[in-house]
């Protein structure tokens, strides 16, 4: 998920967002401030950590009101420290309290699922072995979570469903077996595509393997099953391992030299970085 993709799609999702939050007015806003007043107000980072999102935090605020100006003092992937002035707002008061929460919604759960990753990507250094995510997302929050998985160090699985060959436990068993399950998607899929067959047992691994699975995953394994599987797999494959994956455990998957460790943690598990809008003022 690069940033220009998410450029492309932004728009469409912050506005359903903005809609949730100001279904027809925003009351306590037009309460205080009934006629327009400029303004501005700072973006304080109150946590150390990665950021990531700030071009959706200030869209936020340009698609309420397109002459609202958003400065910042660093960039998606950089580390801020807490109490670090970040950046600035200037615009429409009423449009800075409208889009506040919207804004930092956005930003706080970004920054927080960047920050995540960056610390289980740090686990993964000096190896060959490569932080993927999953499908494992906020629903219509796709597109933000996986550019912050990205913007932490880590790298995107397949996007959706139709990004690729993924046969999980419930398509071996409508297929009737892992053999079959293979045979049937090298016919369907087109060539391009690789097929990556999800395994839980030994024999499901040799099984996988003389079907010819161009990536095997092994999930919910223990570490001694994990290592068997590898002489069995022997590079006949590339070997992705998942299954309840965290910064805690990861360190212990690492001498096994797999190609990707797959981790739901990273975009459902993440807390988010505290973040906040203070010093609002007329200018």
């Amino acid at each position: 998920m690069n940033d220009i993709t998410m450029k492309m799609n932004m728009d469409n999702l912050i506005m359903q967002a903005l809609r949730e939050d100001i279904s027809s007015e925003d009351v306590s806003t037009n309460a205080v401030m009934p006629m327009p007043a400029e303004g501005e107000v700072d973006l304080i980072a109150k946590q150390d950590g990665i950021i990531a999102g700030l071009d959706v935090f200030a869209r936020v605020f340009m698609l309420l009101d397109a002459d609202t100006k958003v400065t910042f003092s660093v960039k998606d992937g950089n580390k801020v420290s807490k109490g670090q002035k970040i950046g600035k707002v200037h615009g429409d008061i009423r449009v800075l309290l409208s889009g506040e929460r919207t804004a930092l919604n956005y930003l706080q759960r970004m920054s927080g699922i960047a920050t995540y990753t960056n610390q289980v990507a740090s686990l993964l250094a000096g190896t060959k072995t490569k932080l993927l995510d999953t499908r494992k997302t906020t629903p219509n929050n796709r597109i933000f979570e996986k550019y912050a998985v990205k913007t932490g160090g880590g790298n995107n699985h397949r996007y959706n469903l139709s990004d690729g060959v993924l046969l999980k436990d419930n398509h071996i068993g409508a297929a009737g077996s892992v053999s079959k399950a293979i045979k049937m998607a090298r016919e369907y899929a087109p060539f391009v595509r690789k097929i990556e067959v999800e395994v839980e047992t030994l024999d499901q691994v040799k099984e996988a393997v003389e079907a010819g699975a161009d990536i095997i995953m092994l999930d919910n394994m223990d570490h001694e099953t994990m290592k068997q599987a590898m002489t069995i797999i022997n590079g006949k494959a590339e070997v992705e391992v998942s299954g309840n994956v965290t910064k805690e455990n990861i360190a212990k998957i690492t001498d096994l030299g797999v190609d990707y460790i797959s981790s739901g943690a990273l975009t459902h598990s993440a807390p988010i970085l505290d973040l906040s809008l203070k010093n609002l003022h007329a200018v």
